[in-house]
């Protein structure tokens, strides 16, 4: 395990599951094509002692509120709640995990107290899947809790390490030019 005192960046990888990536009601198999450039930063954070990767899972109870509102999916202890093959790799004692079972990281049981312990933390990176749910619920959230606390932290959403889901009422280039729209505007760098 990293000694979380020295981590100033922190890589949180969000929802590259089976469930949206390969399988299931809201899988989108295009989503695979940030896979390689997400190997490229993981590895990078993995090796060097001052950055920290952070993974989230989305795994649901079987009767989770939020299939009020989206398909069944990545049900805890199923495939689609696993993460992609390409990614387990970085689920090490190098890296910390969450499950989470909403749309947003912030209410992941233990993540809050761990932002709250890495005292030098000065920059976080988004990463993961889908850019206007999932990605949009954890950096505008986070964007407020470091407001909140008083802490100068940048939060950085990269393009090509992001992705969405296409489907009918909901494509996925309009939605992922709302949520920079509405990430920039909270202050979050899109690069």
């Amino acid at each position: 395990m990293k000694d979380l005192s020295k981590i100033n960046k922190v890589l949180i990888n969000v929802d590259m599951v089976n469930g949206f990536v390969n399988i299931g009601a809201m899988h989108d198999k295009y989503i695979n094509h940030i896979i390689p450039k997400q190997i490229s930063l993981m590895e990078e954070f993995d090796r060097e002692e001052q950055k920290l990767n952070i993974i989230v899972k989305d795994t649901h109870k079987e009767n989770c509120m939020e299939f009020n509102r989206y398909p069944v999916h990545c049900v805890e202890n199923t495939e689609e709640s696993e993460l992609v093959d390409e990614l387990k790799k970085f689920e090490n004692e190098n890296s910390i995990c969450f499950k989470k079972n909403s749309t947003s990281t912030i209410y992941a049981e233990g993540f809050l107290e761990l932002i709250d312990n890495l005292k030098n933390l000065q920059e976080v990176i988004i990463v993961g899947c889908c850019t206007d749910i999932c990605i949009l619920n954890l950096a505008i959230p986070l964007r407020n809790y470091f407001d909140q606390k008083d802490r100068n932290i940048e939060i950085i959403i990269y393009k090509d390490c992001v992705e969405t889901y296409d489907a009918p009422n909901h494509s996925r280039n309009e939605y992922t030019e709302m949520a920079y729209k509405l990430m920039t505007q909270a202050g979050i760098k899109i690069i």
